[in-house]
């Protein structure tokens, strides 16, 4: 009876491993054509589009940039610099020390001619306690806006500058993130554009600034990394922003946009009550909740989403730190999915309900598991002798080939609409890195979700330490080889 019940089981797993196989299958086939779809129409619409007209417009919405600033001394000048300069008629630059242990409120203010104010602050939304808010003297800083708080984390340190913002639109950024100097314009544009539907949020691509060329705070000449990981996230940034991110937009069906470059609407902002400072995936968890909202209130919305590269990043190029970042993503998914569970399988919420929060749930969040029971279910059929090779083999060869199928596609989507990366030499890196990535990092990328499920269950909080190496690395390595050759 036992034995009956055992080989049942076997078999019923073994349909639903090659049921879900299939699905996967389908599931990225379908967002391939729809994300090809979306860029085509984006291309299109985009040919003869004259941002500078965005700019002088009296109908262009003004934007509050929001960058919370944490330990940032050492390149907190030239970022502001840099944050300043871009081109756009009505913004303003807000800075929010989040209690910094190092000297980064000193050099704002040295650097800065900052000066304490009697702003008349009024928090519409509550955070850790204000210790100040400081203005330049200097009329060609009066953009700039620098708060100094208690330390509370980003999500709190943003909901700061949210209470202060007085502009149209918040562009909430990370302090040490490069931006295009026309990367506002492109951004407001489908604030703008959209008539039928009030556009709540717009989110933009993230670029990869590891081992690029930086010149006064802009990237002039891209370059892969030159690590493993590094290249891997090249490539995972293209499948997720120019393929998955653009397939979602086509459906409505987005629930994400990245917390280093995201542009919402002040007002609604505000009415939600900003950020959720309990969670480390506050920029996914404020997007589902905007979107509840509107739905709950039945108001026609759209999540736009701009597929220029306009922000660049440094990302993590060693294992520790990146398996912190992931472990941290992975959490703050489980988070904002039990959040929000009342979403699921809810007619009045649309593609958000319906299909977009079921993926997140089975593809996103369970994908490490699923995994994991997956090869725990090929060594019970190796110890029970059921197992069959040319089954096993062939659905390793598909999946394997979907994998390359995918990243391929997203690099060619790049290569087509935007062509940044113009090395032959880096390409054909990339292309290594596609056909290796299989065995090489994903076996780790499936470990550090794991670990996230299990520090979820254990209660573990906290973003981890990130450390960072800085922009200025490439250059340095060009002065190098100049002084080495010369």
């Amino acid at each position: 009876m036992y034995n009956f019940l055992f080989y049942l089981l076997i078999e019923i797993f073994g349909i639903i491993f090659l049921l879900m196989s299939f699905l996967v299958i389908s599931i990225y086939l379908t967002l391939m054509v729809l994300s090809a779809l979306e860029m085509r129409e984006y291309l299109r619409k985009n040919k003869f589009a004259d941002y500078s007209d965005i700019i002088t417009s009296p109908l262009a919405p003004s934007v509050s940039i929001l960058a919370p600033a944490f330990n940032e001394g050492q390149n907190i000048v030239q970022n502001v610099k840099s944050l300043l300069s871009l081109h756009y008629s009505k913004f303003e630059v807000i800075i929010i020390n989040d209690g910094s242990k190092d000297d980064t409120l000193d050099k704002l203010i040295e650097f800065f001619d900052l000066e304490k104010t009697d702003f008349a602050y009024k928090p519409e939304i509550e955070t850790k306690e204000i210790r100040g808010i400081y203005r330049s003297n200097n009329i060609s800083n009066r953009r700039l806006l620098v708060i100094d708080k208690e330390n509370g984390g980003k999500a709190d340190a943003l909901n700061a500058g949210i209470n202060v913002a007085g502009m149209d639109v918040l562009a909430c950024i990370d302090v040490d993130c490069i931006l295009s100097s026309d990367s506002i314009s492109r951004m407001v544009r489908p604030f703008m554009e959209e008539t039928n539907k009030t556009v709540i949020a717009v989110g933009g691509v993230i670029g990869i600034a590891n081992n690029c060329e930086v010149k006064d705070g802009t990237v002039v000449n891209y370059r892969i990394p030159d690590s493993l990981l590094g290249k891997f996230q090249v490539i995972e940034y293209f499948r997720a922003f120019l393929m998955g991110r653009m397939a979602w937009s086509r459906v409505d069906g987005l629930m994400l946009i990245s917390g280093a470059f995201g542009f919402f609407r002040t007002n609604l902002v505000k009415k939600v009550g900003g950020y959720f400072t309990k969670t480390v995936g506050e920029d996914m968890e404020l997007i589902v909740r905007l979107r509840r909202y509107m739905m709950e209130q039945k108001i026609p919305h759209k999540v736009g989403f701009v597929p220029d590269p306009l922000c660049w990043t440094e990302v993590p190029e060693s294992s520790d730190i990146l398996s912190r970042q992931r472990n941290r993503w992975m959490r703050g998914t489980i988070e904002t999915l039990l959040l929000h569970r009342p979403i699921r399988f809810r007619k009045k919420y649309g593609v958000l309900g319906s299909i977009s929060y079921p993926f997140w749930s089975i593809f996103e969040k369970s994908g490490p598991i699923v995994e994991l029971l997956g090869i725990i279910y090929t060594v019970i059929l190796l110890f029970i002798g059921d197992f069959s090779a040319l089954y096993f083999v062939a659905l390793l060869l598909l999946m394997y080939l979907l994998s390359l199928l995918v990243s391929v596609f997203s690099v060619l989507y790049e290569q087509i609409a935007f062509n940044n990366y113009k090395n032959r030499k880096d390409l054909r890196k990339l292309l290594w890195v596609i056909l290796s990535e299989p065995f090489t990092v994903h076996p780790r990328v499936v470990w550090w979700g794991i670990k996230g499920h299990i520090d979820f269950i254990r209660g573990k909080g906290g973003w981890g330490t990130m450390i960072r190496t800085g922009f200025k690395v490439s250059e340095d390595k060009k002065k190098m080889l100049t002084q080495s050759s010369s």
